[in-house]
């Protein structure tokens, strides 16, 4: 290829970044706003809570008549990276986006990178016709979605860029696809950003000098969020197996499963568990939590996934990592703050298989200082939170699926 060709390639490509991250970005702003508009309404007129079930119905029913081939959600993207079949289908952008808003709105426990990164993916895979590009590039669309979404709604497009990658676990993963990650996870990025959309801020103030004695109590938190990610995605999964096994109409499961989270709400007496969670996650860097809390936060979240209703796992995760990692600054003599941002990124490291994206994003949002802290925990986590994530069409490669096949022997992919 000659320089001229090789010029009008890259061209072509950085044009291609260009769109998808300012459509990305957009659509993430518009989704934020909106979500924090639901979030507050909701938050003020709780009544509205108890509507938590004609929500999931609407939902269910919304996605048997018209969603049933983007029902996978976040699944689908891995599964069309890793045996593309067809182009997905650009209306699993606004049934994602209103799903959510409704799981929110009537008080559902769910997050929002799922939603942002499957109308990313969406996105960015309708590019494919236009440019006229093959299957080997329509891989990088896909790459490029979930790039963009990610570093879109949590504002960190050097977590965004690496996450896309890394979830794939570099499978077939390009230098072009690399480069191109972090072209349009920035674009995303600075796109939120001219909306003047606002992300929310975390602070650890005291990050102590590592030694022996602090390097063996990250071990043990490490192993701790590790195995929390592990009771997440796998509690998940169940949820979502028995509302299948029991349930066939499926326009019924989130019906019923709204019913019974009302009944939980209405027994706690508080808000607490539902929605993202944000009051109490950012509490957690500043107080230590209840032992309790990242436990219900789970159930929560899980029975609401489960039972049908839209919305992401990660900010749960964030919850759940951080209000574990406040609680257990009662027993570990680490500051609190500290260890909260290490499990705020260290469960999500183990349900989703990514500790490098997962330390980047630790040090984007809590500093380079707490850096070694953070990696320490994440790795931890990683190898301690067993085979199965909260993406179950995740391909499990590297050292980690040779690790398990030593002590399961047998193929990871049967769980």
């Amino acid at each position: 290829m000659n320089l001229k060709n090789t010029l009008l390639l890259f061209a072509k490509w950085l044009f291609i970044c260009v769109l998808i991250g300012a459509f990305s970005g957009s659509a993430s702003a518009f989704f934020l706003v909106s979500l924090e508009w639901v979030t507050q309404f909701r938050e003020h007129h709780n009544w509205i809570i108890w509507l938590l079930p004609i929500g999931g119905l609407a939902i269910g029913l919304m996605y048997h008549f018209y969603g049933k081939e983007v029902v996978k959600g976040n699944n689908l993207l891995l599964e069309e990276y890793e045996k593309p079949q067809k182009t997905i289908p650009l209306k699993m952008a606004p049934l994602v986006l209103i799903g959510t808003l409704i799981t929110h709105l009537f008080g559902g426990s769910a997050g929002r990178e799922g939603t942002a990164v499957q109308m990313s993916g969406a996105i960015a895979d309708q590019f494919k016709k236009p440019f006229n590009l093959n299957e080997s590039d329509r891989k990088t669309l896909i790459i490029l979605g979930i790039s963009a979404g990610f570093a879109s709604v949590f504002g960190t497009p050097l977590a965004g860029a690496l996450f896309a990658l890394e979830v794939l676990y570099f499978s077939k993963i390009t230098y072009k696809s690399i480069l191109l990650s972090f072209v349009v996870a920035y674009t995303a990025y600075f796109t939120v950003e001219l909306w003047q959309v606002q992300h929310t801020h975390y602070h650890i103030p005291i990050v102590p000098q590592l030694s022996l004695i602090h390097f063996s109590w990250i071990i043990v938190a490490g192993v701790a969020f590790g195995l929390t990610a592990m009771l997440f995605s796998r509690s998940t999964l169940l949820w979502s197996k028995l509302f299948s096994k029991y349930i066939q109409d499926t326009p019924l499961r989130p019906f019923l499963g709204g019913l019974i989270l009302v009944g939980g709400i209405y027994l706690i007496g508080n808000t607490k568990y539902i929605g993202l969670g944000i009051p109490t996650l950012v509490e957690s860097f500043n107080s230590a939590n209840s032992w309790y809390d990242f436990l219900l936060k789970i159930l929560f979240t899980g029975f609401t996934l489960g039972a049908g209703f839209k919305g992401g796992e990660v900010t749960p995760l964030f919850f759940i990592g951080a209000t574990l990692g406040s609680a257990l600054s009662i027993v570990i003599p680490l500051p609190i703050a500290l260890l909260a941002g290490m499990g705020f990124v260290a469960v999500f490291s183990g349900a989703t298989h990514t500790p490098i994206a997962c330390t980047i994003m630790g040090m984007e949002l809590f500093g380079v200082e707490s850096g070694t802290y953070i990696g320490i925990a994440c790795i931890v986590a990683y190898y301690s939170s067993g085979s199965v994530g909260i993406y179950h069409s995740q391909i499990v490669k590297g050292s980690k699926y040779r690790l398990y096949q030593r002590f399961r022997r047998k193929d990871l992919q049967d769980f």
